[in-house]
């Protein structure tokens, strides 16, 4: 065996990108100097990824509070029913307080025990010892707070029913708590299905059962308002706060930059690179039980080169059978013989059970936020190597 390393995660460092930035030169320019810094070798099927806020922050592909309000007032008359929004501080409060701008009456509809991405209002095992049934119960806020108490977050200590009524200031709102969206229609037949991945689902549900005006939030801000900022496909999917009246939506034209920066590092390095732009992760935190996705798709542009799904043999399966009487070179050549023979297509072989089942761009997403971060690190550009090597490979 020659080889001692498999995959290799880099976080890379750039310049500080400001709107109207050229990013392609700028990533290129900051791998280069990070390989000849680190004197590090450009290989075949390295994967460049980087994040989705770089992109957008390029692109000023950001809307004001005003830009929402305007919109939210164009598409609803009078009241507007919010179903399921999650419950973040960096996500959704900044689009509640565009969309209390807009001082249409606002009906919030959450859902319990949590959001649909686990961020929680109260604790299941609360819910459990209630006589509250999720399936069919709808509590106004009284009646949350006197069956369940404190609602405090454990971690952040935010109470999000009073951090979104304090949010909603002048504009009159009222909070209500139901797993049925169908509960929002007691109250207003105007609605915006706040939900990221169960968006479309609830949309269906609400349009059977005698809605009238209906959008989800890929449906607002589509357009460019004041500021410029726009997204067509997503909308306000995706975005996050970037001031007291400012968000940041998900990047634009994200499949035309990774094909433009990977025609770039193919040139100058002569490999056969693949890019990716990246969000969140889509990883569950086992202690908080957030679902970490908040943003509609782990990777809005992607090379072709990184479509579909890992086709690889477990190795702890092939040890403990096939390789059971081996030990030494002899079992890491007969390993080095399974991989190199394995079928194009493993989905129902015994020799891949427990292998994840997962997108290769949902993988390298989440390999590329862990690495990344979201605070100080400075390394929103991530370089992986060997990501596609096996065992067997020299």
């Amino acid at each position: 065996m020659n080889r001692f390393v498999g995959t290799t995660v880099r976080g890379i460092r750039t310049p500080i990108i400001k709107q109207g930035d050229d990013l392609v030169p700028i990533v290129t320019d900051s791998l280069m100097k990070a390989a000849e810094y680190n004197n590090i070798e450009f290989r075949d099927r390295d994967v460049i990824a980087v994040t989705e806020s770089l992109v957008a922050r390029a692109q000023g592909n950001y809307v004001t509070t005003e830009d929402i309000a305007k919109d939210i007032a164009d598409k609803f008359p009078d009241e507007i029913g919010i179903v399921f929004p999650i419950l973040s501080r960096n996500r959704f409060s900044i689009i509640l307080k565009g969309i209390a701008e807009s001082k249409r009456k606002i009906h919030i509809l959450l859902s319990y025990p949590a959001d649909e991405v686990g961020n929680h209002l109260i604790a299941p095992e609360a819910l459990y010892q209630s006589d509250v049934n999720p399936y069919s119960d709808v509590l106004d806020e009284e009646e949350f707070r006197k069956t369940f108490g404190d609602l405090k977050h454990p971690f952040t200590q935010v109470d999000y029913v009073a951090l979104y009524r304090e949010i909603c200031g002048d504009t009159p709102v009222e909070i209500h708590f139901a797993n049925d969206p169908r509960a929002i229609l007691n109250y207003t037949k105007d609605v915006l299905v706040a939900e990221v991945h169960t968006r479309n689902r609830t949309k269906k549900i609400l349009e059977d059962t005698g809605v009238n005006k209906i959008y989800t939030l890929d449906d607002i801000c589509t357009k460019p308002g004041k500021t410029g900022g726009y997204n067509p496909e997503y909308g306000l999917l995706g975005s996050n706060l970037a001031g007291k009246s400012m968000v940041k939506l998900f990047p634009r034209d994200s499949q035309k930059f990774v094909e433009i920066l990977q025609e770039k590092l193919v040139e100058i390095t002569k490999k056969n690179i693949e890019v990716m732009v990246y969000g969140d992760g889509a990883f569950k935190d086992p202690a908080g039980k957030i679902w970490e996705l908040a943003d509609p798709v782990v990777s809005p542009g992607h090379t072709k080169g990184l479509i579909g799904t890992p086709n690889e043999i477990k190795i702890k399966y092939i040890a403990d059978n096939e390789l059971a009487g081996m030990s030494g070179e002899e079992a890491i050549q007969k390993m080095k013989e399974k991989i190199n023979e394995k079928s194009e297509d493993l989905s129902d072989s015994d020799e891949a059970l427990g292998t994840t089942p997962r997108n290769l761009t949902d993988l390298l997403g989440s390999l590329s936020d862990l690495t990344s971060g979201s605070g100080d690190k400075g390394t929103p550009v991530v370089w992986i190597q060997g990501y596609f090597d096996s065992y067997a490979s020299e």
